[in-house]
């Protein structure tokens, strides 16, 4: 039951050969006079007196809203940077490609997109005041795609961009991101969150969970700058965009690595350079009405296994994969593998919960209690979790 996925469009931004054009659009506002009305020559007529003209006045939030936003770009548009990536190429070192980041901490750490970054033979980072300092890279991730670099020096008085609560978000809510699209250094745009716990692709075969949707626009060279809430803190990193497949601009849908996994790698990154994630060994879907009815289950939620990894953690304690196939009602399902229902009691209801509760909540070799529904009856097996191998045939799951 394993979904092949698109292929995400990364918001590098891609700057040889680059011709910028611009365009400048003027408008006159109309003059409007108002004069004193003609003396009347005759007498009178009598008419009902119009009524009072009432001011019409701006919306306490809008104007609110408008501040809000003016005062957060004035605060935190200093701590977003432009990076630019250089390669060697023939003998010489080119400049290649743009992206975004953020400062992270005092030390002059700034956060980024692992794929902003990758490859680079030379990093360089601009400042909102110009300044331009050479940057190495500290840490990356291909599983969250996030990387740390640091700069050689930083201007007086920028300061980290504290980081948010993913417990806090909902969709509706108002958001902003600060970046360098198609290199326009310092562009704040404002949407919402359009959806919240999106699956996106990592750089290899994994997933990122909890990941945030939003129509706020998002184009290459976005990546691995900040989307922010309206205190200003950290919700998370611009990463990618879907589009129409015709070209690579925003359509309206853009998505954000989590405030929680940032909190998850970031730190490890900063320390050594790296972080290890915890790893199963599986691959599956989420449990639906026609595998429920095929396998007679007990509910119509919870993870389907529908592989195991030989030699993998689930494989050594005995987790077990399809057995074949079925029809109901002429659609054609997987079944016979072990279905979860909680992981150390906590509810699963999709396959996305194994690889959010992995991600966020355990560490390589710490031991697990999966709940499964194995041929009809209710069991619980223990298991010592793993270390995610860089790729493992045929699986994009945990």
């Amino acid at each position: 039951m394993q979904t092949k996925t698109k292929q995400p469009i990364r918001l590098v931004f891609p700057i040889v050969f680059l011709i910028l054009v611009t365009l400048a659009c003027g408008a006159i506002p109309s003059a409007v006079t108002f004069g004193q009305p003609p003396v009347p020559t005759a007498a009178p007529i009598l008419v009902a007196a119009p009524p009072t003209p009432v001011a019409v006045a701006v919306p306490v939030a809008v104007a609110s809203e408008q501040e809000l936003l003016v005062n957060l770009y004035a605060r935190i548009n200093p701590s977003v940077v432009n990076i630019t990536i250089y390669v060697e190429h023939g003998g010489q070192v080119l400049p290649y490609s743009q992206g975004s980041g953020f400062v992270y901490d005092t030390d002059r750490h700034i956060v980024t997109n692992a794929h902003v970054v990758q490859d680079a033979n030379q990093i360089e980072v601009t400042f909102s005041d110009g300044t331009v300092s050479a940057a190495t890279l500290t840490g990356a991730d291909e599983n969250s795609d996030l990387a740390v670099i640091q700069a050689e020096k930083m201007p007086a008085g920028v300061a980290p961009i504290p980081l948010g609560d993913m417990s806090q978000l909902a969709v509706g809510q108002t958001v902003v991101a600060i970046g360098n699209p198609f290199g326009l250094d310092g562009t704040l745009t404002r949407g919402v969150i359009s959806a919240l716990g999106r699956s996106i692709a990592a750089l290899n075969q994994y997933r990122i969970p909890q990941a945030i949707q939003t129509d706020a626009a998002i184009n290459p060279g976005n990546s691995g700058g900040p989307l922010l809430n309206l205190n200003g803190e950290v919700i998370g990193v611009n990463a990618q965009i879907e589009t129409s497949g015709v070209g690579q601009g925003n359509t309206g849908v853009g998505f954000a690595i989590p405030v929680s996994i940032i909190k998850r790698v970031v730190p490890d990154l900063v320390e050594s350079g790296k972080t290890e994630w915890a790893w199963l060994g599986v691959s599956g879907g989420d449990v639906n009405p026609t595998l429920a009815q095929a396998m007679s289950l007990p509910t119509e939620q919870g993870a389907y296994i529908s592989s195991v990894i030989s030699g993998g953690p689930a494989d050594r304690a005995g987790l077990r994969g399809s057995t074949g196939t079925d029809t109901v009602n002429g659609r054609q399902t997987e079944i016979g593998g072990d279905v979860v229902t909680a992981i150390d009691g906590q509810p699963v209801r999709s396959f996305d919960d194994i690889l959010l509760y992995l991600a966020l909540q355990t560490r390589p070799d710490q031991e697990i209690v999966l709940t499964l529904v194995r041929d009809g009856k209710t069991l619980d097996v223990s298991l010592k979790l793993g270390t995610r191998p860089a790729t493992v045939p045929d699986t994009q799951q945990p």
